[in-house]
This record gives C-alpha cells, structure tokens and sequence, in this order.
C-alpha cells in the first residue's frame, strides 16, 4: 500500500465487512496472524491449543526468524503451513483473517492495533499495549470506534488461582486494604556500547523501526536492548513492572493515581542503557498506594521477594506467578493456591469474547488504565518531579512519528 491515508481509508471501508464476517460464521475457524516472533512463539503455542482456530499467518521483519516461525507453526497445526510476511499489513489485507496477534517491541503495539481495528480485525496485543500516554487513549478509541474486541496480554487476569485470590479480597479475607507492593528481581547482563554497523542482509531494519523515527542501526539494539531505550521502550517499568502494577491495581480496585513518584538510576553498568536499572515508583490513590520496586541488574535472591504483596488490617495476601498466599498478621501462612500459571487460558478468554460475547478478562480500556502506571512512573523518573494526577510535561505525553506511521489523531 503506497501511502497510510489510502490504507486507513480501505480498512475503514472493511471494517464493518470483518465485523459481519467475524460474527457471522460462529461454526467456521477464527484466522489468526501473528506479529512478532520471539514472544509470539508463545503466542503460536497457545492459539494452536484452542478449537476452531487456525494460524494463517506468521510475520517478522528478521527473515531468519520468519521461516523458523512458519516451521514452528507448522510442527504445532498439524503440518498446516502458515503464510509467512514481513510486513503485517499483508494480514490486515486479507479479508479472511479475523485477528491480528502483536508481539512485536511496545512501539509497534499501539499503531498496529489501531490500524487492525479499523482494518476489521480484533486484536490480541502484548503487554504493555502503548509506548505513551496518547498512544493509549487512540487504541483505546480504535477499540471502541470500530467495535472489535481488544485483549492485553497482562495473563494472569485470566488465572484462576488470580482471579479467586481477588474475588477473597474484596470479601475482606484480610480485612480493610490498605496498600499494595510490587517487586521485580533479575540478573541482567551490561548491554555493552553499541557501534554503528551494517544492517544484517535478513533483517529490514527500517520496517522494525517503523513508527519510530529513523535512527542509524547499531549493533547491540535488536532484537532484545530495545527495550532499555527511550525511543523504543519503557525500560523495565513497562516491560515487566506492568504485570504486578495490574495485578496491584486490581486488587486495590483503583484506576488513576493523585500523585506518582519514580526515583533510581543506572548504577550496575557503564554502557548504552537509557532506562533505570534500580528504581521505586510509588502511587497515591487517597486511600490506598502501592510501589513497584525493580532491580534489574542485582537478582536479591536472599530476600525471597513475593511478586504482588496486598495489605491489609488482617493480613497479607502475597501472590506470586501462579497464586496466593494468605497470611495472618503474626505471619502465619494461613491458606495457599499456587498452581502453575497457564496462559492458555488467556487466549481462550479472547477467543470466547469474540465468538460469544464473554466480556474480556484484559480489555484494552482496563489495561491501559496499568500501562498508564508505567508512564506515569517512567515520566516522573526521567523529569525528576511528582506527577499530580496525569499532569505530565507535554513532551512525554505523545512521542514524534515517522511521517509513514504517524497514527491519526496525533
């Protein structure tokens, strides 16, 4: 497609034609193509679990990853072979897939969601959905404004073990809560300093930036280190800091902070990262708070973090990747459900909602409401202020396009 107007305005044009299709043929497979191929082999394992759907299409901008994907596919659907393509906007293209999976890096999920939406596809889009605070609100209107169903990749909504550990809280099995914390414990490596090279000749480096204005290639970025620059990602905040904010936020039955606060820094290693290594985020809601607590780079294995911790007048309940944990205030372990976590159960809560009408367990507007934690902590952190509300310095509040990919609206 020559120019982004001409496609928005044929994937206008399909939308209401996918919405009848999607809804129409309740007997027939849901054709799925998946974006990104590193954590979307995840996303192939579980979609080829579930009955009545078909992977179609695989896609990546690295085509030694796309061919190994296909045949990855291929090994999980009984040898049926996924069309493989470098640029997603073939799947949207084709009138007979119903959803477009995003695992590709956080600065693509907000702009191809939006344009699978009002390309009449649904969409299942990784964690954290958005790279900034407008990206969140236009998917979040794509959503709403075409009628297709929107699902975050934060799984553990979908837990059961998660979901009964909720449904206790809110029946006072700890009593009055009161405040919420959040860790996240690694050993990552120093990502070294990068030096300009040659683009590998499988990898199309200007599609993988896409959105993002263009930047010389050097050669400790892709496919992972990304994530630790500003232009590209979130830092660890909005990488993994995501899933237990939510799970915080969920608990606590909170939606939009009073004030945020982000201290740390980059102590571990002198090289390219952008993003703190060490920090502490803390919200106020009135009522409550919590804190999410990273280090990325010192793995603290001594201190045995849980991943959420809620409190409350009579106890803690500490949820850890698969379940909780109820203590009393003495610190007696009270009750536990900790099963392994599946995350199957994710996709098939996605699939229901659209063939069903099940209400979704991560529905984008809930989700960003999450992501919009880490902005707000990332924000804070890199302006060296307390954020009243989302009162937040116009610049972080959207970020500059590429003119190929600017998303309407901005």
């Amino acid at each position: 497609m020559n120019n982004r107007r001409q496609f928005i305005s044929t994937a206008s044009a399909a939308a209401l034609a996918g919405h009848l299709r999607a809804e129409s043929r309740p007997g027939q497979k849901l054709r799925v193509g998946i974006m990104g191929l590193s954590r979307g082999k995840a996303h192939i394992n579980n979609f080829a679990k579930l009955e009545g759907v078909e992977i179609a299409y695989v896609c990546d901008v690295d085509q030694s990853r796309l061919a190994a994907g296909a045949k990855y596919t291929a090994d999980r659907q009984k040898g049926n072979l996924p069309k493989a393509v470098t640029d997603f906007r073939r799947i949207l293209e084709d009138k007979e897939v119903d959803i477009l999976s995003v695992a590709a890096p956080n600065f693509w999920h907000a702009p191809a969601t939006i344009l699978a939406c009002d390309a009449g596809k649904h969409v299942y889009v990784e964690k954290p959905g958005s790279h900034n605070p407008r990206e969140a609100e236009l998917m979040v209107a794509a959503a709403q404004r075409t009628d297709r169903k929107v699902q975050m990749g934060n799984q553990r909504r979908s837990a059961p073990a998660f979901r009964e550990g909720i449904e206790k809280l809110k029946t006072g099995v700890i009593g009055k809560l009161r405040y919420a914390r959040c860790w996240y414990d690694n050993k990552r490596d120093s990502i070294g300093k990068g030096k300009p090279a040659v683009v590998p000749e499988n990898l199309d480096y200007k599609l993988w930036q896409g959105p993002v204005p263009a930047r010389p290639y050097k050669d400790n970025l892709i496919h992972y280190n990304w994530h630790w620059h500003w232009a590209y990602g979130g830092g660890e905040l909005a990488n993994n800091g995501v899933h237990a904010l939510d799970i915080a936020r969920w608990a606590l039955g909170v939606d939009s902070p009073h004030n945020t606060s982000c201290i740390g820094g980059r102590y571990h290693f002198n090289d390219d990262q952008e993003t703190p290594d060490t920090a502490d985020a803390t919200y106020d809601f009135g009522k409550v708070g919590m804190s999410w607590h990273g280090s990325s780079c010192l793995q603290r294995k001594q201190e045995k973090h849980p991943f959420v911790s809620v409190y409350g007048d009579g106890g803690i309940m500490s949820f850890d990747s698969g379940g909780y944990r109820i203590y009393d205030n003495a610190g007696k372990l009270v009750h536990e459900n900790v099963p392994k976590l599946n995350d199957v159960l994710h996709f098939q809560n996605f699939i229901n909602a659209i063939r069903k009408g099940e209400a979704l367990n991560a529905e984008i507007s809930d989700a960003q409401k999450s992501t919009m934690l880490c902005h707000l902590g990332n924000i804070s952190y890199r302006e060296g202020i307390q954020i009243k509300g989302s009162d937040v310095p116009k610049k972080y509040w959207q970020r500059e396009y590429s003119d190929a990919w600017k998303p309407a609206g901005i």
